[in-house]
């Protein structure tokens, strides 16, 4: 195979004989191998790297030797234009698509990314060389929305086609955001920050598709010691041990509490179970020092505090 280097519309179409350093040094430019029309694939904007890589690799002269047989570098618009059907017809609409997002994104924000185009964002190191959108929007179709897609379960994100790398990246992200958001409820009083608190509470258990049952320890001055998740349960209830939360509350050395549990249904409403537990907690924590400040009931469609309510 003859070496020759193609430019067109943001991509650097290569062809090379074979070389072992090769691959490896092409990948840690970006470049991408399509096995169907036997290329090297890489970004435009790396087009003197490129030439660079090829001149090391395979020396200087290789193109010059293979003048009558390659696809010379193109000069205008026109020669791109003509040679990059010929030499590339084929190559698939997305290369160069990663770059353009990165790029878009650093511009303009990340908040400015659509869902799908953020979660693309998340499953490039999953999948370095394939198209995640379609993977992306499939997800959130599936799932419902980027909430519920970050926090799937790996066993449901598994059986909607992701690997275990994309899996991974998920997960990975997903507990990244809420260690920050907890970063920020322990830096100022829990309950002077009530919105960040129900949004922290959100994030970590609104689109959960079963029932748990978190505890919020705080220390004298109402800032966050620990959130630990005590019991998780069925679709419709989560068992809770009234002497257990107290125990650990204990051990901790926390002075109050802050319940969460979940609805799966959507719907915030406390059941009779639910207020008869907070008052069960109440009553067991009370005399030994630990005050209980609220019971949050959250689901996708909205929250209810128990202390609103004035069962606490």
């Amino acid at each position: 195979m003859p070496l020759s280097i193609v430019e067109r519309d943001g991509r650097i179409i290569v062809s090379t004989p074979y070389h072992p350093n090769f691959p490896a040094r092409a990948r840690s430019l970006g470049g991408i191998w399509d096995k169907a029309q036997r290329v090297w694939v890489f970004d435009a904007a790396d087009h003197d790297r490129v030439r660079s890589l090829c001149d090391d690799i395979y020396g200087p002269d290789a193109l010059e030797d293979s003048k009558d047989e390659r696809v010379p570098f193109p000069n205008s618009a026109e020669q791109r234009q003509n040679e990059f059907a010929e030499a590339a017809a084929g190559v698939p609409h997305y290369y160069g698509h990663r770059r353009r997002l990165r790029e878009r994104m650093i511009a303009a924000g990340a908040e400015s990314l659509p869902d799908y185009e953020l979660l693309e964002m998340l499953l490039f190191a999953a999948n370095p060389q394939g198209d995640v959108k379609p993977t992306a929007k499939s997800l959130l179709a599936q799932f419902g929305g980027f909430g519920e897609v970050m926090s799937a379960d790996p066993d449901a994100l598994s059986g909607a086609g992701l690997g275990l790398a994309g899996i991974a990246a998920i997960k990975s992200v997903r507990e990244a955001a809420l260690r920050l958001m907890r970063i920020e409820l322990r830096e100022r009083p829990v309950v002077g920050s009530w919105d960040k608190l129900i949004d922290y509470c959100n994030a970590q258990v609104a689109h959960n598709k079963v029932e748990e049952f978190h505890i919020l320890f705080l220390d004298r001055k109402n800032m966050l010691i620990k959130h630990e998740r005590q019991q998780r349960g069925t679709v419709d209830h989560t068992p809770v041990y009234p002497r257990e939360v107290v125990k650990r509350a204990l051990e901790l050395g926390a002075s109050a509490l802050i319940l969460v549990h979940n609805h799966p249904s959507g719907d915030p409403t406390p059941s009779k179970a639910d207020i008869a537990v907070t008052k069960e907690i109440k009553k067991a924590a009370a005399p030994l020092g630990v005050a209980l400040h609220d019971h949050l009931i959250i689901a996708c469609n909205g929250h209810i505090s128990l202390r609103e309510l004035g069962e606490i």
